[in-house]
Formats: C-alpha cells, structure tokens, sequence
C-alpha cells in the first residue's frame, strides 16, 4: 500500500500534530497582531489579494512560512514555493518563464514565496529582479537573517519589509490548547488531559517555537499510557521529559547584535555589560574571544586615560584565556569587564582621531617643518634641518615649539576630560597652551 491508497483522513493522521494544525486562513493565526491585526496594512493585503513583493524578517519558529501558507490559501493566482538551500537559478528563470506564459494567455498573477532567502547569493537574487521590476512575479522572501545584510539592496529596495517578533509563551500555550480541544486536526480524539502545569512548561521550553511546542506534546500524547478509563495523563514529569530548553546557534544578525548591545552596556552597565557576555558565550556559543577584542578596543574608545588601567586589565584577561582556557577564565574576562565599566569614562581618543582624518582632508600632503627633520647626517644644518629644542633642556621638561605642518601649526585635536585621570591630562593642557594661542582648527 502506498500513500496515494490511504484515504484523506488516514494521510492527515500520518502528518505530524504541528503540521495538521497549521492555520489556514488569517483569522486562525497566531502571533504578529503588529503587522497582521485587525485593519494592519499587510492584513487588509492578504484579505484583499494584493499583496505586493514583500521580505518576512524573523527568528526561527515566528510564523513566516505559515504566513506564506495562508497567502497561498487566499490567492487566485499560482502559488510557487522554492527553497534557497535547494534552488538554482535555472528554477529561478523556470519560474519566471512559466509565470510570463501564466500572465500572457490567461492573465494570472504568480507569487513566488522562496524561503530562506538569505541562502541566495548575490547572482541567484540578481536573476530574480529583473522579474520583480516588470511584475511578472510577485515575490516574498522569507529569512532569519537581518536583511540589510543578506538581500541585494535593490531587491530590497522593490520590497515592502514586514519584522516579525518572536513568539511568547502565551502564543505557544493557545496553539496547545487548540490541538488538545480540536479532534478532527488536534489529539482531542485520543481523550488526553493535560495539567497546565505541564502546558506552561512546553509553551516555556518551546522557546517561542509553536512547533517544537506541538511537536512535544504529541509526542508526550503517543509514549504515555492510557489509563484505565482510556484517559492519556499528561503530567509536568512528561513534560519535562519531552522537552528540554533549547539550544541556540548565534547566527550572524545575532553575533552583530548581541556584540554591539554587549560594547554598549560596557559604556553604562555593569549587570548588561555581564549579562550579554555570559549568554553570547553560554548559551549562543560564540567564542569568548570575540568579546575580548570588543573589549579591548572599548578600553580605548570609551575609556581612554581616563583610566588607562582598563586596557591593562583587558589585555590581561585575554592572556590568561589562551593560558588557562574556558571556563576558568571566564572571572578573569567578567573582572575586566567590570573593570571597564565602573571606570571614568571618556571618548576623547576617537575625537582626536576624528579631527585628524578631518585635517587630513583639509591639508592633503604634510610637509614636514625642517627644524623637525631627521639631523643626523652630515650636512643637515646646510639644509636648514636646525632649530629644534629639546624638551628635557627646560623647566618641567616642556618647552613650547610648532610640531605641526605649517598649515594647521595651532590645531588642537586631543582634548583631555574632566574624568578620572584625564582631569590632570586637562590641567596640565591648559598650562601648555596658555598664552600659546593654540585652537581646534
């Protein structure tokens, strides 16, 4: 017997429980009321049938194919899904081809929903938008990736971009309660009663993931027997067998993401600063090392002299992670983090550095001023290599002379803080350029 002997019914019960209970049509949706509730844009769209070519952007689990699914549902025209893992561009053009005759004898629309779509490289998207400029296709794409990032910014640009947020508990426990009570897609012919406690705990390990949610409880439904009354018993003991929490893999948006909130929280939280770290390195399993060259460079941009110690611990706690390894470094990197947050802060080496390059536009080639030129060859002072004064000659080992090209001789770049250390490096500037008519040109 193959599948095509079974009957409509006896093929449904061979589909997985989060299959079956896929929606339909909109209103069976769960989740994304931002961009799919009632009067939103991309609602009115899909109850309309004119939706336009747009990118879903989203984690795994938040209902982008399911989405693409419902549009299919609603549509008069063809319907075509492709996966980028699998596609080529000749299934591409296949597409296209079929979807110019498609509009041309019969007057139909075709939508193209191709998943995953940051898998496409930069030729594969380019064969697609000639199609979506002259409205052959109508396209949707659908990736866990920051599209900025993955999509050809002029397909992007011909693309109406919809961010879908991940799902909570509180959706995942609906879409539980909807296979337990639904006997013609859901378990509800098997008689299973489920304790909420045990429900809370599949909607909390599913991460936001109503699949893996629904996919556990069926399987906690199938391995529990019935009691006597025939009953199937769902208890948290089962639940927690079935399920456990996920494990995460940082794909690159998230790498880039939870970077910059960790360099962030340096500039202003000891607890984020902390938080991000350990959950990048624990629970996304990106490399310690990553955030010790973040952190390294904060040291300079954010801190600064205003506590030059805080570079001294950064480089200190990555020499002890290629000494002694993960995890015992880990207190090592979590006190120079905390080091470097709790220190004065100040950003006044990025601004200097800012001025400079600024300068450099200004200026173009630098001549060297000639009482500042290399004099250690005979017949330098023919040249005019004279003239220079040497610092450690005078009173407070300071003497005042042009060190800069004559075009921008008074510039003034560094300028020290009132924080921590630099408040000295502030006093001591002041002393220098008083009475020097020194500026920030």
């Amino acid at each position: 017997m193959d599948l095509f002997t079974y009957s409509s019914s006896e093929r449904n019960s061979l589909k997985l429980l989060a299959d079956r209970m896929r929606p339909e049509t909109i209103e069976q949706y769960i989740g994304q009321e931002h961009i799919v509730g009632p009067g939103k844009l991309l609602r009115r769209a899909i109850e309309a049938d004119r939706v336009s070519s747009i990118l879903l952007y989203g984690p795994p689990g938040c209902g982008k194919t399911t989405l693409a699914h419902i549009i299919s549902n609603r549509t008069n025209g063809e319907f075509v899904r492709l996966n980028a893992v699998e596609a080529s561009v000749k299934d591409v053009r296949d597409v296209i081809d079929q979807a110019k005759d498609r509009q041309a004898l019969y007057g139909t629309k075709t939508i193209l929903f191709l998943d995953e779509v940051h898998r496409f490289n930069s030729s594969r998207q380019d064969a697609l938008l000639p199609a979506v400029e002259q409205g052959i296709i109508i396209f949707i794409g659908a990736t866990t990736e920051n599209p900025f990032h993955h999509v050809n910014g002029a397909l992007l640009s011909r693309s109406t971009l919809f961010q879908l947020k991940p799902l909570t508990a509180e959706h995942s426990l609906l879409a539980l309660r909807r296979a337990l009570e639904d006997k013609d897609k859901g378990i509800a012919f098997m008689r299973v009663e489920a304790e909420e406690e045990a429900l809370a705990h599949l909607a909390q390990m599913a991460g936001g993931d109503i699949r893996r949610a629904l996919n556990a409880l069926e399987l906690c439904a199938m391995t529990t027997n019935p009691e006597l009354d025939g009953t199937i018993r769902i208890t948290v003991d089962v639940a927690e067998e079935a399920i456990r929490e996920p494990s995460r893999k940082a794909d690159k948006s998230t790498q880039y993401d939870v970077l910059s909130a960790f360099h962030k929280s340096v500039r202003g939280s000891s607890d984020a600063a902390l938080f991000w770290f350990l959950y990048a390195v624990e629970k996304l399993g990106m490399d310690p090392m990553t955030f010790l060259r973040r952190l390294i460079v904060a040291c300079s941009e954010d801190i600064g002299l205003a506590n030059p110690q805080a570079m001294v611990q950064a480089v200190t706690a990555m020499d002890a992670y290629h000494k002694i390894g993960w995890p015992e470094a880990r207190y090592n990197i979590a006190q120079a983090i905390l080091f470097a947050v709790e220190s004065p802060k100040s950003n006044a080496i990025g601004d200097a550095m800012g001025k400079v390059y600024a300068a450099f536009e200004r200026l173009g080639a630098a001549e060297v001023p000639l009482h500042l030129r290399d004099g250690h060859y005979s017949g330098s002072k023919q040249l005019g290599h004279v003239g220079y004064k040497y610092p450690h000659d005078y009173p407070g080992h300071y003497v005042e002379q042009q060190y800069l090209p004559d075009a921008i001789k008074r510039a003034v770049f560094y300028e020290a803080t009132d924080q921590g250390m630099e408040d000295k490096i502030k006093l001591n500037q002041l002393r220098r350029r008083k009475g020097s008519g020194t500026s920030a040109d």
